[in-house]
């Protein structure tokens, strides 16, 4: 069966920076655009960034342009998602997500994700 597994959560100092891992099995790797989400309690899970199969195309929310960039390894069937210059309200559950679809749309909705994972928690400490 599909397994999506994130890793690679923890705690760090504002300003620091993570690097958050996806690992998928039981799926054609290359047919999905991979998301990357992130839910605090009591709020929506919210899209962080979405990128193709080809990694030529990676949308980002506005709150983490120029902060968070994910990249793939398609042959390790490996998401990863370098956070930098993390900031407090950056806290949140950390999801990664099989997109239905090869491509990303203009947004990152939670609609568009077919196989989730678990989560990785992030904290960032002022």
């Amino acid at each position: 069966q599909v397994q999506v597994v994130e890793s690679g959560g923890g705690l760090v100092q504002a300003g620091g920076s993570l690097r958050l891992s996806c690992t998928a099995s039981g799926l054609t790797f290359e047919d999905h655009a991979m998301g990357w989400f992130r839910q605090v309690p009591g709020k929506e899970r919210e899209g962080v960034s979405c990128i193709d199969w080809s990694s030529q195309t990676e949308r980002s929310a506005d709150s983490v342009k120029g902060r968070f960039a994910a990249s793939r390894d398609n042959a390790k069937s490996t998401l990863y998602l370098q956070m930098s210059n993390l900031k407090v309200e950056d806290t949140a559950m950390y999801y990664c997500g099989a997109m239905k679809k090869p491509w990303c749309d203009l947004r990152i909705p939670t609609s568009a994700v077919e196989y989730w994972g678990r989560g990785t928690q992030v904290t960032v400490a002022s």
